[in-house]
């Protein structure tokens, strides 16, 4: 029987974090819950901690950043939202922990900051995204060598087949056909920013260049990652649409252990589709990439002004549309620096943030301009 692994768990109260949760009371023989971090829900966080025998509680931003350095900490599931995870995402990969990564930002944002952190204290990454999950499956045992191309697949969201964009409501973008996330993540998804989002991702985790990592659209959210390999060869990964078989394979790994969902029925899901991505009404992924392509900053920038975007949207202080619209003119206004230091990336990502709320026409007082990435 391997060793318990010990955990701590920042975002507990929300999507990713409580199925953490879930899948630890599940697996009491393999893994002890001994932190928890939330963002203002204390009420939540004191339940979950008394429930689960946690001595090591925290609130905000800079509490999750010590809870992840914590010497009893094996594994540190970060599901905080937003820039704000970057913290937290350093620390524990400073303090050699394995980081269950499910916080995009860090990686889009800090990538070569988690680069170095990791090399410096040896901690090491374990995606927790379904896509990136499914292509470390993929990948696992391959020589580098022999793979042509990563592909990343999206559902299309709610609005694949809608022409309107323009008229889209907040409560239908949260209207996900096929998976249950949280707020932010959801609209990512039907702007179909999480895939570009998820490309910058898979650069810095996997090491392979923007030229040889694609995007497909399939609706049916069952095939999550797929690699090419230079003999023709394609290999995919499949799994019933649910986070927790991502959120175990990366707290557990590389055993295998039995968890609530079932094999994914492919006659039932059938057909599978794949489809392109529509460029002309879903701007937001060539736009990522083209940020991760120039380097330096320019990711910080573009995540920076599509939370404030976001959370424009969420509050009815913008549309759909003027999300891509608003990143875009942030880009371009854009002079890349260097994104060697925290410092360097967190004052582009203020500075963007900014530009993102005049492009907007927003007041700096409004509610709806807070970072979505305070809420853990």
């Amino acid at each position: 029987m391997e060793q318990q692994r010990t955990i701590a768990i920042l975002g507990c109260t929300g999507s990713i974090g409580t199925q953490a949760v879930e899948i630890a009371r599940a697996h009491p023989e393999r893994f002890r819950v001994v932190a928890l971090g939330a963002g203002r829900d204390g009420r939540r966080l004191a339940e979950l901690a008394r429930g689960l025998g946690v001595a090591h509680t925290g609130l905000g931003v800079e509490a999750a950043t010590d809870l992840a350095a914590l010497d009893e900490v094996d594994v540190v599931l970060n599901g905080i939202v937003g820039f704000a995870g970057l913290t937290a995402s350093l620390a524990a990969l400073r303090a050699g922990k394995t980081l269950a990564l499910a916080n995009k930002e860090s990686l889009v944002a800090g990538g070569a900051l988690c680069r170095a952190a990791a090399a410096e204290g040896g901690g090491r990454i374990a995606p927790v995204d379904s896509e990136h999950a499914a292509l470390a499956q993929c990948l696992e045992g391959r020589e580098p060598s022999t793979v042509a191309a990563l592909v990343l697949t999206a559902s299309g969201g709610p609005f694949r087949a809608r022409t309107d964009l323009g008229a889209v409501t907040p409560q239908e973008a949260l209207a996900h056909p096929t998976w249950a996330m949280g707020p932010k993540v959801t609209v990512d998804s039907a702007t179909l920013m999480n895939k570009g989002l998820e490309v910058i991702e898979a650069h810095w985790l996997f090491g392979f260049p923007y030229d040889a990592i694609r995007v497909l659209v399939h609706p049916q959210s069952v095939v999550h990652g797929i690699v090419e390999l230079v003999d023709g060869s394609v290999v995919m990964q499949a799994a019933v649409p649910d986070m927790r078989v991502p959120i175990q394979a990366a707290l557990g790994a590389p055993a295998r252990f039995a968890s609530p969902v079932p094999p994914v029925d492919l006659a039932a899901a059938s057909p599978l589709v794949f489809e392109p991505v529509d460029d002309l009404r879903f701007p937001s992924p060539g736009l990522a990439v083209e940020a991760g392509r120039r380097g330096g900053t320019f990711p910080a920038a573009l995540n920076a002004a599509n939370e404030v975007a976001v959370a424009a949207f969420l509050a009815g202080a913008a549309s759909l549309l003027d999300i891509p619209r608003t990143v875009e003119r942030v880009l371009e206004q854009h002079s890349s620096g260097d994104a060697l230091a925290l410092d360097q990336v967190a004052g582009v990502d203020a500075w963007a943030r900014a530009v993102a709320r005049g492009a907007l026409g927003l007041d700096e007082r409004d509610a709806v301009l807070q970072p979505s990435g305070v809420s853990l």
